[in-house]
C-alpha cells in the first residue's frame, strides 16, 4: 500500500463536547493487483484523526472504493496503521 495523495479538513465540534481537534483525511492509495484491497475503481482510505495536546491518534477509519463510495470491511495491519499515521502528522495544516 503506497500512499499517492490526500485532503485534510479540520472537523469542528459545535457542542464543545469533543476534546481537542478531529482532522478528516482522505488518502489516495495504491494497492498492488495481487493485494486482496485491490479494485479496479480505485481505493480511499478515509481516516479521523484526533490530536489533544502532543497526542495523535487514529479514532476511527474506513476503506472506501472511489467510483462507488462503498465502505469495504478491511483493516489496517499495524505497520500500515503507523505509516498512515505517521503521514497525518506529516500533512497538518
Amino acid at each position: 500500500m503506497e500512499i499517492t495523495g490526500h485532503t485534510v479538513e479540520q472537523l469542528l465540534d459545535p457542542t464543545g463536547i469533543l476534546e481537542g481537534d478531529r482532522y478528516e483525511f482522505y488518502l489516495n492509495i495504491d494497492v498492488p493487483e495481487d493485494d486482496e484491497l485491490y479494485s479496479e475503481n480505485g481505493i480511499q482510505l478515509r481516516i479521523i484523526l484526533s490530536v489533544i495536546g502532543e497526542e495523535m491518534r487514529i479514532a476511527h477509519y474506513n476503506f472506501i472504493e472511489q467510483v462507488t463510495n462503498q465502505v469495504l470491511d478491511f483493516a489496517l495491519e499495524e505497520e500500515e496503521e503507523k505509516m498512515v499515521k505517521d503521514y497525518c502528522a506529516n500533512h497538518l495544516d
